[in-house]
């Protein structure tokens, strides 16, 4: 077996990291930053703190950051940059503001707009602004891959951009962070962090180092994630959830996702259902169907490392803690046409889809969408 690994940003964990940012900048040579922020914080006063902290390393704040964040919103991000002469990039929040910031950082230091390379296969430039990456859920994993997830509402197009221009030159992880998720965005930020490492796991790109993260971050979801849903307050769980996050970023950035990633685009694009939330929501299904036809056992042996009897008790576990935290295990609700069925199966064609170990056919698809209607 071939394989290669590559992970070029420097992580810090820890509660307090985020004290760091002016300490990191000066580190890149760096003066003037643009902290890249969910609306979120910037309405209950985290980023006047962080820029308060950062020691005039950060000098800027945008936060017209949507939860699927629009071509639009990454090229006004960029034009910011470009006219207020910035020089660095920080990332605040979930996947949407580091996704914005990823792109903008590139896009700023070119006359193009981010469309040029959204879905077109055109090839990123490697220049780029350097990012400092913050995330306040234990959910993408965004702080260390080479992703940013786009959607262009104009032209019905949500689809993720890879270069390695997108990498963050620093990830802090400071768990302290996390405590201002409620319930349902724990509940779905960490549902997000089980596919990761699920999927990073049984994709074909799988490899060894990759393969170790995954089993690392699976083992603190089943263990924490409910107790961190439960008790907000519990500095354990959100820690443990915290790691299990960064891990499987580190899990599934070189092998990719796959079908149930793919899966979760037109469920948010089209059904508004948050990201993980669609991710999570296919997971047992396609856990069980990649098991049944696998022939290295890789996923049987997977479930008895995970402390399972079997895969099926795996998947039982996924569906039954879903539906503990009140994550949709079904479609019931959006009463599905079988004209909506049809576009769901169309549109799930995504590229992640071929990284599934077993070929996922439009009839394997119409199935399981009909399953749950």
């Amino acid at each position: 077996m071939d394989w290669n690994y590559l992970q070029p940003v420097e992580i810090f964990f820890g509660n307090g990291r985020i004290e760091r940012i002016g300490e990191l900048a000066e580190k890149l040579g760096c003066k003037k930053g643009l902290l890249v922020s969910d609306p979120f914080f910037a309405g209950n006063g985290l980023t006047d703190r962080i820029v308060k902290g950062s020691k005039g390393a950060l000098q800027g704040v945008f936060s017209n950051v949507s939860s699927n964040p629009d071509v639009t919103e990454v090229d006004e991000c960029a034009r910011v940059l470009r006219e207020g002469g910035y020089d660095f990039v920080a990332a605040l929040g979930g996947g949407s503001a580091m996704d914005c910031a990823k792109a903008a950082s590139m896009t700023a230091m070119t006359e193009h707009s981010i469309r040029k390379y959204h879905g077109t296969g055109e090839s990123v430039p490697a220049e780029h602004l350097p990012l400092i990456a913050v995330p306040t859920t234990a959910g993408t994993g965004s702080e260390v891959t080479c992703v940013s997830v786009l959607t262009d509402h104009a032209n019905g197009k949500k689809t993720p951009i890879v270069s390695y221009s997108f990498y963050p030159a620093y990830a802090l992880i400071d768990p302290q962070l996390t405590y201002s998720m409620p319930p349902a965005v724990t509940a779905g930020t960490g549902i997000d962090v089980l596919a990761h490492a699920l999927e990073g796991y049984w994709s074909k790109g799988h490899q060894p180092v990759c393969d170790a993260c995954a089993l690392h971050a699976m083992k603190l979801v089943f263990r924490y994630l409910y107790k961190a849903y439960q008790e907000p307050e519990n500095a354990e769980a959100r820690e443990k959830m915290a790691e299990a996050s960064v891990i499987a970023g580190l899990a599934f950035t070189l092998p990719k996702t796959t079908a149930s990633h793919a899966c979760s685009f037109p469920l948010t694009n089209i059904y508004h259902i948050p990201h993980g939330e669609a991710c999570g929501l296919t997971l047992d299904y396609f856990l069980r169907l990649n098991a049944e036809a696998e022939k290295d056992g890789r996923l049987v042996t997977l479930a008895g490392e995970l402390g399972f009897g079997s895969v099926e008790e795996m998947a039982c576990e996924i569906h039954d803690m879903k539906e503990k935290m009140g994550l949709k295990n079904d479609l019931k609700v959006l009463e599905l046409t079988d004209e909506e069925i049809d576009d769901l199966v169309r549109i799930s064609r995504h590229p992640n889809l071929y990284n599934n170990p077993v070929e996922i056919t439009d009839d394997i698809l119409r199935e399981m969408y009909e399953s749950m209607r």
